[in-house]
């Protein structure tokens, strides 16, 4: 690869405006700079109306920015998070100080604070308080103009934060105000920051409406550019002077801003340490993913943790042990029942209701609603911190301002557990997960798979009573996977809550879960042990999931009438008109190169589409003009003998006595 980079020649058309442009920037700040008494220069920014200007201008300044910090955070956190009719209205009443005329919106507040002016009698009569002319009005003026300069920069900050983390949050128990102190505004400081210092800067070099609203009175409202309006008619020489001051002041906040604060606090210090490289589980045999295998032993679990308290401290009720029961309503429109201990996996096609299912269990969702009750407990009406229904999203979701530590410990410190008491169970949890040892790394130093088993143990600490994981596994590669799948397994079997887990990995659904439920359409299609779903799927894209070919059609005399077009010979007879799924393993399907004699009644042509290797063996999709895709697994020596190759001619042939039948 060339160390160059191509440069292209800009049109003069273009770049001839743009050098116009940045001399006509450039010229006036030369011109500062040119015609500054250098000499004078200390001598003109010590004098005592200029010190006293100075000072009062770092006052106001301070002032409005506090006001605008006090008043502009929550005014962009409800632009960015919470909808509502006029939302454009109160985005464009934000706006609208950065574009109004200054010495108009002076005017404006005369009009609305003043002696005269609509709040104004009310406050003077009731408080005391005079605005006009004061140096509090002077802080109101600053605060008008620069305020908008706070709320559009975290605005900005706080639409480009996912929620997940939020969410997360409040599923630990953190309540909406310690979500937002302890994970939100952590988060978006850099925004927060970068619009301070803007707030502060238009405050500083606020002049139009402090001059109309608030008068040019010395020590109570002459602010710096005032002073300069007033020297630059007997003493331009130190107006020149006083102006160099305020451009320095403003391009240092600037050249502060450059790039320093464009980013999360994770982005910045990412690069300090290297993650550190996955270390094999003590016990977790690593290898290449195996296709899903019916009535996969158990693994013997680790001793059980005593009892945790609750979320209170105390010793948990129901035992420790939490059936669930849901009626869930809406988009999906489901009843789901589990003891104590049960892993179920959510599967099916995208748009099915997976996610929607689970965040309807959180209660994040208007797209449905669940009847929710965990043990003897109904949570329904509960806020989402209050369900203790823990959540570890796909990408786990870990706060990066946190170490790993840190990070475990939250749901016990959102529910009031001692500091102590919640590193010292968290450090547990890192431990027993393998990862104890990198507890006081920040979450961009972890790999997928440390940083995966770092939300599982957050989860899992937090004590909750039902779990929910989506797809956590699915970033990670098959060799962390198979680990982390087996870390999971363990400390679900002693889990006393019910743990739904979303993927789409037959393994897992095999490995991990007591049940499978199928949605479609955010309805239960089936809901089976693995044995039952993978040996009868009734949805084709299960039956796909788990390698099977998936054929639907209806019953017709005697065979199966494909809806895809072709018929199929069945050994099992169904009334006409049934309608019914054939499940044919791809070990079942025969691969020639001629036309097969003999016993086989289902025999097509076909084309060789794609060869992918799976473990030891090979897998064959071929298209036939006659048939429905179909997939054949073969080994390698037997594709060599057969010359199979991408676009080779084929035979397939099925017997019947080798189709499943599944009726719908």
């Amino acid at each position: 690869m060339s160390r160059f980079r191509t440069r292209t020649r800009p049109p003069v058309a273009l770049a001839l405006p743009a050098l116009l442009a940045v001399a006509f920037l450039l010229l006036p700040l030369i011109g500062i700079l040119t015609r500054t008494q250098w000499s004078e220069l200390g001598e003109h920014l010590t004098s005592p109306g200029v010190v006293e200007a100075l000072r009062l201008s770092a006052v106001v300044s301070l002032w409005a920015l506090g006001l605008s910090l006090v008043l502009g955070v929550p005014l962009a956190w409800l632009l960015a998070r919470v909808p509502f009719k006029g939302k454009a209205l109160v985005r464009s009443l934000v706006l609208l100080p950065m574009v109004l005329p200054p010495t108009v919106g002076g005017v404006a507040l005369l009009l609305g604070f003043g002696r005269r002016g609509l709040l104004g009698p009310w406050l003077e009569g009731t408080f005391g308080i005079t605005l006009p002319f004061h140096t509090s009005g002077a802080v109101v003026a600053a605060t008008f103009v620069a305020m908008p300069f706070l709320v559009i920069s975290l605005e900005g900050a706080l639409g480009g934060l996912k929620q997940s983390y939020e969410e997360t949050a409040a599923s630990l128990g953190a309540s909406p105000v310690r979500v937002f102190f302890t994970v939100t505004l952590p988060m978006v400081a850099p925004g927060l920051i970068a619009g301070a210092a803007l707030t502060w800067a238009r405050a500083l070099g606020e002049f139009g409406a402090t001059i109309t609203f608030a008068g040019n009175l010395p020590g109570t409202t002459q602010t710096l550019p005032l002073q300069v309006y007033l020297l630059l008619q007997d003493q331009p020489e130190a107006a020149t002077s006083v102006s160099l001051l305020l451009l320095a002041v403003a391009m240092g906040v600037l050249i502060a801003l450059r790039g320093r604060w464009t980013g999360t606090p994770a982005d910045r210090k990412a690069a300090e340490l290297p993650p550190v490289a996955e270390e094999p589980a003590p016990t977790a045999a690593a290898g290449p993913a195996a296709p899903a295998k019916l009535a996969e032993p158990a693994e013997p679990a680790e001793p059980a943790e005593p009892t945790a308290p609750d979320a209170s401290g105390a010793a948990p009720r129901d035992g420790g042990r939490w059936p669930l029961h849901a009626t869930v309503t809406g988009f999906n429109r489901l009843t789901l029942d589990a003891e104590p201990g049960t892993t179920i996996a959510v599967v099916g096609e995208n748009g099915a209701g997976k996610t929607t299912l689970l965040r309807a269990l959180l209660g994040l969702t208007p797209r449905a609603h669940a009847e929710l009750r965990l043990g003897d407990t109904d949570v329904t009406a509960l806020p989402p911190h209050k369900r203790q229904v823990a959540w570890v999203p796909q990408d786990g979701a870990l706060f990066p301002h946190l170490s790993a530590l840190a990070n475990t410990a939250y749901g016990l410190r959102a529910r009031r557990v001692p500091r102590a008491e919640a590193r010292a169970r968290a450090q547990a949890w890192l431990d027993r997960l393998g990862v104890g040892h990198l507890a006081h790394r920040k979450p961009a130093q972890l790999s997928g798979g440390q940083a995966q088993r770092v939300a599982l143990a957050r989860a899992l600490a937090a004590r909750p009573r039902l779990l929910l994981l989506d797809e956590p596994l699915a970033a990670l590669d098959q060799t962390t996977r198979a680990r982390v799948r087996h870390t999971l397994r363990t400390h679900l079997a002693e889990f006393g809550g019910v743990c739904l887990i979303v993927t789409h990995d037959p393994v897992e659904a095999v490995s991990l879960a007591d049940r499978v439920l199928v949605l479609a359409d955010g309805q239960t299609l089936q809901d089976a042990p693995p044995v039952e779903v993978t040996r009868h799927p009734r949805s084709p894209w299960v039956a796909r999931m788990l390698g099977r070919n998936a054929w639907q059609g209806t019953a017709s005399e005697g065979g199966l009438a494909l809806a895809a077009g072709g018929r199929l010979v069945l050994a099992e007879e169904l009334p006409d008109g049934v309608p019914a799924l054939a499940i044919i393993a791809p070990e079942a399907v025969s691969v020639h190169r001629e036309r097969p004699a003999g016993s086989p009644r289902n025999v097509w042509p076909g084309t060789v589409r794609e060869i992918t290797a799976l473990g030891s063996r090979l897998r064959v999709l071929i298209g036939s003009a006659e048939a429905p895709d179909l997939v054949a697994e073969i080994t390698p020596d037997a594709a060599a003998e057969l010359g199979l190759a991408d676009g080779v001619r084929v035979w397939t042939s099925v017997k019947a006595t080798e189709i499943t039948l599944v009726r719908l």
